[in-house]
């Protein structure tokens, strides 16, 4: 048996590095991207968790935030806290750097901290729980031994450590800290706007995603000072509120659904993404980034009758 599986194995090998050789695409071999989220059912799909998920409400529109509670658990309550507070409130965008990140909070202390909410440990990775769920990418990464998908977010993990920690992909929610890695608190708080800055993987606490409205904090003004902070005579983005969904009346909510990343659909998604297999793609690149993984997100349905969501 063992033979006869190394002999499959080295069958495919050659089958693809010669149509890898000879320029050809895997055009028609499997579906896109879009048939495959056609043929998606109900059950790939969850809808995202109120008390999980925040929206930073913009003059120009909603941010919507999916936080990662099983990955920095206090830096989350914390920024639940200060949501409640109403501590983001009529503060700004303050900084947004070019291919790098947005960022806000409050640098001249005008708001007070609520009481509970201290400075935290730094959240940077953790020993993953046994059953967590880890769909891994076949192509290996520069930062990490292992990456891949877990509930949703781009995770990297090493077994020899005993470690898995979230990944600065595109979209990637962190909070700023200082030189001491305890002076995080999740008042202020960024948003990856350009290409992964996986440089700072564990090296700060990242606490959600965004899954809409990222282009709202992409598309503003770059500042003019070091690190795209804003000058004095530049008129940042101000913050109307930040609130937790599950304070938020149902019928002002943005209901969404996020595919599920440990289902064949996903895979599916995946593959749909190594190998390009509509017309323009010529050579396909037969390998994927974590961070050029796109992780869909549509409005949600209704389920029927008897349709349970998954998890």
């Amino acid at each position: 048996m063992t033979v006869n599986i190394r002999f499959l194995q080295l069958s495919a090998l050659v089958f693809f590095g010669a149509a890898l050789a000879a320029g050809s695409a895997v055009a028609g071999t499997h579906p896109g991207f879009a048939e495959v989220l056609a043929a998606s059912k109900p059950s790939d799909w969850r809808p995202l968790a109120p008390d999980n998920t925040l929206y930073v409400d913009l003059p120009t529109g909603r941010v919507v935030i999916e936080l990662a509670p099983a990955f920095a658990p206090l830096h989350v309550r914390n920024i639940k806290m200060l949501a409640r507070a109403r501590y983001f409130d009529d503060l700004s965008v303050l900084r947004v750097q070019d291919n790098y990140v947005a960022q806000w909070g409050d640098p001249d202390n005008r708001h007070p901290i609520p009481g509970g909410v201290g400075k935290l440990a730094p959240e940077f990775d953790s020993p993953p729980p046994a059953d967590m769920a880890f769909t891994r990418l076949p192509d290996g990464d520069v930062y990490a031994p292992e990456v891949g998908f877990s509930g949703g977010f781009p995770v990297a993990r090493s077994r020899k450590l005993g470690l898995a920690w979230l990944a600065h992909c595109y979209g990637m929610v962190g909070v700023g800290r200082d030189i001491d890695v305890q002076s995080g608190s999740g008042a202020e708080m960024y948003v990856v706007i350009g290409h992964a800055p996986r440089h700072l993987d564990r090296n700060v606490a990242l606490v959600g995603r965004v899954v809409k409205g990222v282009e709202l904090l992409s598309s503003l003004t770059r500042g003019s000072l070091d690190m795209g902070f804003y000058a004095k005579n530049e008129v940042p983005l101000r913050i109307k509120s930040i609130r937790l969904a599950a304070d938020v009346p149902a019928a002002e909510r943005t209901n969404l659904e996020v595919i599920r990343t440990d289902t064949p659909t996903f895979a599916a998604l995946v593959e749909s993404r190594r190998n390009r297999p509509e017309d323009f793609f010529k050579v396909p690149a037969g390998r994927i980034e974590l961070c050029n993984v796109p992780i869909a997100v549509r409005a949600a349905r209704d389920k029927p009758d008897g349709e349970r969501p998954g998890r």
